[in-house]
């Protein structure tokens, strides 16, 4: 129990880059290697055994089996071919591996016989200098973890959501990776939670920058509304966080609340942590949501008053015009005997009373506030 204080400084991001304390490790899959595996370790007593930085997975686990302890594979977008091998020397159940290879999964936990099939959504935030109505604000990845007695193997989709750091402080911390798989699981979970919550903060800040330029006053000449298209398209992005998010949360209920054979008792204490964190970027994601709905229809409100204005001034001018329009109209009527036709002051007369006219409509309206 002495360790445990130290769990969560194991497994939080460092903002410093880890140093590699084990060579033959590499965060993603070089496309020219022909196997999937990025690592395959033997850990014993929370230490990396000597000599199984290249060991196949079939290796790996006969040494586990032989000298105790477990093992950790590390694989990258492997195809069916590639993970069948694995899957026949762990056991895993043909519907966890075709979720694991064929990806796209919604975040879950579920249980085949003595293994946990765990699938996370990893959230990368897309740096951009402006926010426009085509940026790219999350991009998604996934991390899928098969967890049994003795292994743990993690599956990952996606240029995001390395696991090389996360490897690299565990094993600075032997008295963490003794607690064995389960160790491993709450520390995936946990690094990607932390990942949720930096990205809830930089998603706030977009959002905080849009909604101050939808109530600012606009640049002379810009029309009212023309944010609409950022406001939508970072709802969109919104929503596709919403989606890691929100199934996250039975699985990490259950994996902290109900009793596990496959899960350390000391850890599962830990998971109310993660859980707890998630729940409330859940809620933040929420918020996020209906604030862009009230932000994008305030927009929408500000252009519509916008152009209401415009047509009260274009029916203001065509009210002004009316009055000289029919002035000259009844007056350029082909009839003979009209009031005041020839006499002398006629047409002075007439041009008067069309300007005097025109002057009054023009103060009442600019009176009552529509020109």
């Amino acid at each position: 129990m002495s360790m445990l204080p130290y769990l969560r400084a194991a497994v939080r991001p460092a903002l410093r880059r880890s140093t590699p304390s084990q060579p033959g490790y590499d965060a993603t899959r070089d496309p020219s290697a022909s196997s999937a595996v990025v690592d395959c370790a033997v850990y014993r007593d929370g230490r990396r055994a000597l000599g199984s930085a290249c060991l196949t997975p079939r290796e790996a686990m006969a040494r586990v089996r032989e000298s105790g302890g477990f093992a950790w594979i590390g694989l990258h977008e492997p195809t069916e071919a590639e993970f069948a091998g694995i899957a026949a020397t762990f056991g895993l159940h043909p519907l966890a591996v075709e979720d694991a290879v064929h990806a796209h999964q919604r975040p879950k936990l579920e249980r085949y016989d003595d293994t946990l099939f765990t699938v996370f959504k990893t959230i990368h935030y897309v740096e951009h200098a402006e926010l426009t109505a085509t940026s790219e604000v999350v991009e998604t990845g996934e991390v899928m973890c098969f967890t049994g007695p003795d292994f743990v193997i993690t599956v990952r989709h996606g240029g995001q959501g390395s696991l090389r750091s996360l490897r690299h402080r565990l094993q600075d911390d032997p008295e963490l990776l003794a607690k064995g798989p389960s160790a491993v699981l709450h520390s995936i979970a946990d690094h990607v939670v932390d990942g949720y919550i930096a990205v809830a903060a930089a998603v706030q800040d977009d959002i905080d920058e849009v909604e101050s330029a939808v109530f600012a006053a606009p640049a002379k000449g810009s029309a009212r509304g023309g944010d609409a298209g950022r406001i939508y398209q970072l709802k969109r992005e919104v929503l596709e966080f919403k989606r890691a998010v929100s199934p996250l949360l039975r699985p990490m209920e259950l994996l902290s609340e109900r009793p596990m054979r496959l899960v350390d008792p000391d850890i599962q204490k830990y998971f109310r942590d993660v859980a707890d964190h998630l729940a409330r970027v859940h809620e933040q994601v929420i918020g996020f949501d209906e604030l862009l709905n009230s932000i994008l229809q305030a927009n929408l409100a500000q252009a519509t008053v916008a152009q209401n204005e415009d047509m009260r001034k274009i029916t203001s001018w065509a009210a002004i015009i009316a009055v000289p329009t029919m002035i000259c109209g009844v007056y350029g009527m082909n009839f003979e005997h009209m009031p005041e036709l020839h006499w002398r002051y006629g047409y002075p007369m007439v041009m008067a009373a069309i300007a005097g006219s025109c002057f009054t409509i023009h103060r009442a309206l600019r009176r009552h506030g529509w020109l």
